[in-house]
């Protein structure tokens, strides 16, 4: 049986360390919280897309840190739920949300 691959991969940073404890701004700034909200507007919108939380991504001074892959789109300051519909709402016509990316 195949694996079902999604279209987009959206890599939200949590602040997990190698030793596991979460350390850095994107965790103190509550990127964690916003994984749901995540899921749910990929779904509302019916965007191929998976919401993953990852390890640190080395942007402790941009973050919260988001990525879409396979686009290699890196956002900045996504501490907001607002935020968060930006990058969906242009996602979901296969843009970028310029407004928010990592310069």
């Amino acid at each position: 049986m195949a694996i079902e691959k999604p279209k987009y991969l959206i890599n939200v940073c949590a602040s997990f360390r190698v030793k596991g404890e979460a350390k850095g701004i994107c965790h103190k700034k509550g990127s964690h919280n916003l994984l749901g909200y995540f899921e749910e507007g990929v779904l509302d919108r019916d965007i191929d897309a998976r919401i993953v939380s990852t390890g640190c991504m080395k942007q402790c001074e941009e973050g919260p840190i988001v990525v879409v892959m396979p686009e290699n789109w890196w956002y900045r300051g996504i501490d907001s739920e607002d935020k968060v519909d930006d990058i969906l709402d242009a996602l979901e016509n296969g843009e970028a949300c310029e407004d928010h990316l990592l310069p």
